[in-house]
């Protein structure tokens, strides 16, 4: 019975300690308009912070293959 405190403060804790945000691939983010433009603005509005996050890099990424897609049929391509 003396593991019991002990474990049910150790579920506490995990249960308190933050969660990790997903990190999202670049096809995922091209895949998905709407989460590619929310990740998009939260790091454009905070670049000093987020600039260097996995989703803001990929979110990029993204947006720049987009483009590029874009662009090559338009073009005819």
């Amino acid at each position: 019975m003396k593991w019991l405190p002990s474990r049910a403060a150790m579920l506490l804790l995990a249960a308190c300690s933050p969660q990790a945000d997903k990190i999202y691939t670049v096809d995922e983010l091209m895949a998905d308009d709407s989460l590619l433009a929310t990740i998009i603005g939260e790091c454009r509005n905070n670049p000093g912070e987020l600039h260097d996050k996995p989703n803001c890099r990929n979110a990029e990424a993204a947006d720049g293959k987009l483009r590029l897609e874009r662009m090559g049929k338009s073009l005819g391509g």
